[in-house]
């Protein structure tokens, strides 16, 4: 049973570096169709070796940092300490998140609009209704 567990693990690590590599082909065809230069295809592995790499060892410090804070769930705070060591990606992930903390902020507010309208629509019915019942009682 370890041995297909450890197979999956494999397999799914392979489409995964499979994936990231065909991502940086695409980055470093992008770039050198805007830079007019080329990259061969050693570069474009090593550059994709490297990112996954990267990448492995961001998962395990916010895991760490996850767990450190007693908690199962990765969250924004934690991407930014593992982001700390770069000014320039500190920045821009201190910037995105708080553009993402304002927009959901906004559909908050939003939603409660939205639904104190249709609890006035939904109500306006129902008060009627009962009018209608205490005339005819009336009657």
């Amino acid at each position: 049973m370890a041995d297909t567990e450890e197979q999956r693990n494999f397999t799914q690590t392979q489409r995964l570096k499979a994936a990231v590599h065909y991502t940086t082909g695409l980055f470093c065809q992008e770039v050198a169709e805007d830079k007019e230069v080329e990259f061969s295809k050693q570069t474009i592995a090593a550059i994709a070796e490297t990112t996954f790499r990267q990448c492995e060892i961001f998962a395990r410090d916010l895991e760490a940092f996850a767990r450190h804070a007693k908690r199962t769930t990765v969250n924004a705070e934690d991407v930014k300490l593992t982001a700390r060591r770069s000014n320039a990606l500190f920045s821009f992930i201190t910037q995105r998140s708080e553009e993402l903390v304002s927009n959901n902020q906004e559909q908050k507010e939003k939603r409660k609009k939205a639904g104190g309208k249709a609890k006035k629509k939904s109500d306006a019915p129902l008060q009627s209704g009962m009018d209608e019942d205490e005339d005819s009682n009336m009657a």
